[in-house]
């Protein structure tokens, strides 16, 4: 791992970008270290430079946390295969139709969700060989069909929070089943591209014993900004 700028913020955060092979990442530290560390995806593509997930990642590392996120395989500005490409061409038109889109989603989000996970797991790797990061490891962010799979497939991380507003592939949502680690769950009532009773019936689907579900009224990114603050709660109560 590669540190290649940092900058100190007003609250005492350290903020410094690496690079891990051609993984490029994110990394923020509170004052205090070693911190107990949570991974961070933004939905389906969308950079680690995204405001709203910097802005989480910024508060979440000022309340005592190692916070990383990475840009994997076909997201921010890293290339896109062919096949991307034609999907989200797909999509657009699909969208601008009026067309149904699961299956252009299906299409392009599984396999990112494929070629994302052995890059997050070897960026956990590195991060876990710092001195300024320690486990238990929570995961929180809008990429919920990557958390599936990295709960599933990752002992490491212990509790995980999950927004409901991203589309989650059929083989994530079989896999939510064997998803057992404390969850947090994020719904936005009125979220025009994710349909409720599919949000609502993955939430049942999770196999953990503690799952907790949020609803809020509002579109995709109305979020209540309340809930970052909730949503430290939970890590807090899982690891720390």
């Amino acid at each position: 791992m590669h540190f290649t700028s940092e900058q100190r913020l007003d609250d005492g955060v350290l903020e410094r970008a690496f690079t891990l092979g051609e993984i490029p990442g994110t990394l923020w530290t509170p004052g205090s270290t070693p911190a107990p560390l949570v991974l961070m995806a933004h939905n389906n593509g969308l950079p680690r430079t995204d405001p709203r997930l910097v802005a989480r990642a910024r508060y979440t590392a000022a309340r005592g946390y190692a916070v990383a996120t990475i840009d994997a395989a076909g997201c921010g500005d890293r290339p896109r295969s062919a096949a991307e490409e034609r999907a989200r061409a797909d999509l657009r038109q699909a969208m601008r139709a009026g067309e149904p889109v699961d299956d252009i989603f299906e299409s392009l989000i599984g396999p990112m969700v494929e070629k994302a996970v052995p890059e997050w797991r070897t960026t956990l790797d590195a991060l876990l060989d710092l001195p300024e990061t320690a486990g238990p490891v929570g995961y929180s962010g809008g990429w919920t069909a990557l958390g599936i799979r990295l709960a599933v497939a990752e002992p490491r991380i212990v509790a995980a929070g999950f927004f409901a507003g991203g589309f989650v592939p059929r083989a994530q949502r079989e896999e939510a089943r064997q998803v057992t680690i404390p969850l947090l769950f994020l719904l936005q009532w009125d979220d025009e591209g994710n349909p409720r009773q599919r949000a609502l019936d993955l939430f049942d689907a999770f196999g953990s014993r503690e799952k907790t579900l949020h609803a809020n009224l509002g579109g995709h990114t109305g979020t209540p900004w309340f809930e970052l603050e909730d949503g430290c709660r939970f890590l807090d109560r899982h690891l720390k």
